[in-house]
């Protein structure tokens, strides 16, 4: 399934020799599945998922539950219902008997995270790194020398944004249908191309133009990672992993600047400026992981060997059915498709239709807003602040490691206590008291340090988006006006009312989810067992749709 790796044989792995404390085994899979619709454990991800969605809506012509009676089928027969389809790249691992323990588990996620988070969390560095050194160009008097102003940059940003989001939706369906482990390198490679490029920028027009091909080709990437470790891991195990992965975000921060104070020291060498020695280098560095990752990615974790990875791949028989096995039991439903197969246009009509995921949309729109300005800008508010190139790129520094230590830790907390909207909350409450200060700290060089201090603090916020796990539409930019500088006084005022509106929008949101969650579990706890059984049988409900689908929050 896919050319660039191949599927392993077909092996017989039974429970025979069963460890002590094992995990799985279909029965009790199924005593936990019917005590899970009284929990609150399912968590919103890049796309539409229900812990308890079966393998199928209609399996009656693949030995379904047709003919049986309620009793036998509340007896034990829902497994036939998780068989994952054929076409399933990891359906010849697929074993309900298969059992194994912790010990085993754990060494696998381990193993996981070696080969294929911290590979992902490289990738991410690549984007931010292409993306991200516009904003330690800008230190480098980059506007000066091609003529152009901060409303110029504004605009190129919104170009970005725009394009980036107009990109996202086709880019994830090429992704769906020719695998992520092929378009991922593809856009690496591809939009590394137009990073190096910007060393030739002459003028507002040909920095447009950079602009919107980089958002063209880099919409879609994170969706895309998301999806490629969904193959890997469970969906408790993805929120931690995806802190690790935009705390890669943040570390390119602090080891572009560090590479920055460096490389824009070339300034004037071949008559270059020092930001166009940046843009060179740093692209040809993303070009180079592009091509490693068209040969380090395997299509799944059943598809490993190749001459790059290994003529064995990186898992043993046994390891790929627990793999497969544990994937299956945490959420069935990926075992739906198949890892080439294309998203078709009932299902994009259907995922626009769902009103239970507009209120995620819909904060999707500004959570984001008042410290994607302050990253945005930090580098031009620390040279309104006099403070020279080189001291500017190393200030910005304790800000993404600030980033870096709330963002694990916040994570964490959110899984721990089981609750996100409160953590998203706390998020928009620590912004407010930051913007208010710098909306009014008076104007002058005393006060030079305190508003850096203040900015600081506001790029380094408790960022959520590993707990929210959906794509924005970053449209920052906006309201820092040329006009507006080196104070952006009416940016701020802007950015204060935002905040008041997302503070708002997240208790609207948490308070939604708890009323549909308390209408399901009434509604769920008064049918029989027979009529449970029922329900599952024979529901055409989908997804988040099922009456033992629960919202996170």
């Amino acid at each position: 399934m896919g050319s660039k790796g191949a599927k392993s044989p077909e092996v017989d792995i039974t429970s025979s020799a069963e460890p002590e404390a094992t995990q799985g085994g279909f029965s009790k899979f199924l005593s936990r599945l019917n005590a899970r619709p009284h929990e609150e454990d399912s968590t919103f991800a890049a796309t539409d998922r229900s812990v308890n969605t079966f393998a199928s809506d209609n399996r009656d012509s693949e030995g379904g539950l047709k003919g049986e009676t309620l009793e036998e089928n509340a007896a034990g027969s829902l497994e036939r219902y998780y068989v994952p389809i054929d076409t399933y790249e990891g359906r010849h691992r697929y074993d309900p008997k298969a059992t194994w323990s912790s010990a085993e588990e754990k060494g696998l996620i381990r193993k996981l995270d070696i080969r294929v988070c911290a590979y992902a969390c490289l990738m991410f560095f690549a984007l931010q790194l292409d993306r991200g050194n516009i904003q330690q160009a800008l230190s480098d008097n980059f506007l000066n020398d091609l003529h152009m102003n901060t409303n110029d940059y504004n605009t190129g940003q919104t170009i970005f944004y725009v394009s980036f989001l107009a990109a996202e939706l086709p880019s994830q369906l090429v992704s769906k249908k020719i695998g992520p482990d092929n378009w991922i390198p593809i856009q690496m490679i591809s939009w590394s191309i137009v990073a190096s490029c910007q060393s030739r920028l002459s003028g507002r027009a040909t920095f447009f133009l950079t602009r919107s091909l980089l958002g063209i080709i880099e919409g879609g990437f994170v969706p895309d990672i998301i999806l490629y470790l969904s193959y890997f891991y469970k969906s408790k195990e993805l929120p931690i992993r995806l802190s690790f992965f935009w705390g890669a975000y943040a570390l390119t921060f602090i080891i572009s600047a560090f590479l920055a104070y460096g490389i824009l020291h070339l300034r004037g060498h071949n008559g270059l400026y020092g930001w166009q020695w940046l843009f060179a280098l740093e692209g040809a560095l993303t070009a180079m992981i592009g091509i490693v990752s068209w040969f380090y990615l395997p299509p799944s974790p059943y598809q490993t060997a190749s001459w790059f990875r290994g003529k064995d791949g990186w898992f043993t028989d046994r390891e790929e059915v627990i793999l497969a096995n544990r994937i299956i039991r945490d959420d069935p439903s990926k075992g739906d498709m198949h890892n080439r197969q294309a998203v078709n246009l009932r299902l994009l009509w259907d995922a626009l239709k769902d009103y239970d995921m507009w209120p995620i949309y819909l904060l999707g729109l500004t959570w984001t807003i008042p410290n994607q300005c302050a990253t945005a800008y930090l580098t031009l508010i620390l040279r309104g602040l006099k403070f020279d190139t080189f001291e500017t790129n190393l200030l910005t520094v304790p800000a993404y490691v600030l980033f870096i230590i709330q963002l694990i830790f916040f994570t964490w907390l959110s899984e721990k206590i089981n609750n996100r909207y409160i953590i998203i909350l706390y998020c928009q409450l620590w912004i407010l008291p930051l913007v208010v200060a710098l909306e009014t700290l008076p104007a002058g060089h005393a006060f030079a340090w305190s508003r850096y201090v203040l900015n600081m603090m506001l790029v380094g916020f408790p960022y959520v988006h590993a707990i929210i796990v959906a794509m924005t539409s970053r449209n920052a930019g906006s309201v820092y006006r040329d006009s507006d500088k080196p104070l952006y006084r009416t940016g701020n005022a802007v950015l204060i009312g935002l905040v008041c509106y997302n503070i708002l929008l997240i208790i609207s949101s948490k308070s939604y989810y708890m009323w549909r969650n308390a209408s399901r579990n009434k509604k769920w706890s008064s049918m029989s067992e027979a009529e449970k059984a029922h329900y599952l049988q024979t529901t055409t409900d989908k997804g988040n749709k099922r009456l033992d689908f629960r919202f996170a929050h």
